[in-house]
């Protein structure tokens, strides 16, 4: 049995990709490298440089590597940029779902997992949000996202098919052992932000809004460390291997922190003062994300083993300076 994890040379796929080599299972990573980078491939994964839009292309995958489960990260994942950009959203993230769904219904691979977002609950009234809560998204990406949750289920009810959605919340943190992490030095996350101003590669942070009715007036996010996400995956492929039904589940561990909560914690943990200029609010942004978690862990089992912020934080601030001195050493 072989899983074929799209988007596995990005920040979480490569993370499931590890996960899963480590557990001693056969990898294939297909990535069109758009945003990923090969060298966060484990050498022990196979890795097809492709696009999960390419039917027939996966097709080819599925039949040589016998694959019987597809973990599916490959998307782009901007918040703001779907709001410039909302056609190619929709091309990306969901018209390539379609076509990646549809590929693995006529080889008679059963088993997807889907990397969902808790932007699919818009700007939630009741926090933390379970997985019952109204689904309203603000931004294309999370309307993206939806539209492949939508096509999951329609699909499993008139196809031998059953999936696992996980409904991310904010992922951040690097590989403990220092092998994966946040590479891509457009990203948008805080934390990753955060220690790149913390390690000088920015000259300041920018705070996008103040005025949210939160108590300190900044938006509030509950962060998840990526290796405790990627656990999550490894729990819900065993799930499915199992027999299990199709569900939906949020990732995330019920706790939210400020972005002034955050930028602080940086500083502390890193040492390092650094510069916060306050800015306008960002459009697509909800004031409040906090996960309903309870259902992820009573249907899977899951049990965090990372939930402490210093040490997202720590193992993200490792990360961004081993860029740094692989960036110094390209020079």
């Amino acid at each position: 049995m072989t899983v074929l994890v799209t988007g596995g040379a990005g920040y979480i796929g490569s993370h499931m990709a590890l996960a899963l080599v480590d557990a001693g299972q056969s990898v294939v990573v297909l990535d069109n490298l758009s945003t990923g980078f090969p060298w966060l491939v484990h050498p022990n994964a196979l890795f097809v440089k492709g696009d999960c839009g390419d039917e027939g292309l996966v097709a080819e995958i599925i039949r040589e590597h016998g694959i019987d489960a597809i973990a599916h990260f490959a998307g782009s994942i901007v918040v703001p940029d779907s709001v410039a950009d909302p056609l190619g959203y929709y091309f990306n993230n969901t018209v390539k779902s379609h076509a990646l769904i549809r590929t693995a219904i006529r080889n008679k691979v059963g088993r997807f997992i889907f990397s969902s977002t808790a932007a699919v609950y818009g700007d939630a009234k009741d926090n933390p949000i379970r997985e019952t809560a109204a689904l309203n998204p603000v931004s294309p990406y999370g309307t993206s996202k939806l539209m492949t949750e939508l096509m999951l289920r329609d699909s499993a009810a008139a196809h031998p098919l059953n999936y696992v959605v996980l409904r991310y919340f904010n992922v951040a943190g690097a590989d403990p052992q220092g092998r994966s992490g946040q590479s891509s030095q457009r990203a948008t996350h805080l934390i990753k932000v955060a220690t790149q101003a913390a390690l000088g590669e920015r000259s300041h942070l920018d705070v996008f809004g103040t005025d949210y009715p939160t108590p300190d007036g900044t938006c509030l996010r509950d962060y998840i460390h990526v290796s405790d996400l990627a656990h999550a995956h490894m729990l819900a492929l065993d799930y499915l291997r199992a027999g299990g039904a199709s569900t939906t589940l949020n990732c995330g561990y019920s706790r939210g922190y400020s972005v002034l909560e955050v930028i602080e914690a940086v500083k502390r943990v890193s040492g390092i003062d650094f510069e916060a200029r306050l800015q306008d609010r960002r459009a697509g942004d909800p004031a409040m994300l906090i996960a309903g978690a309870e259902r992820v862990r009573q249907t899977l089992g899951w049990k965090p083993a990372l939930d402490d912020l210093e040490a997202i934080i720590a193992h993200a601030l490792a990360w961004e300076a081993s860029l740094k001195g692989r960036a110094t050493q390209a020079a």
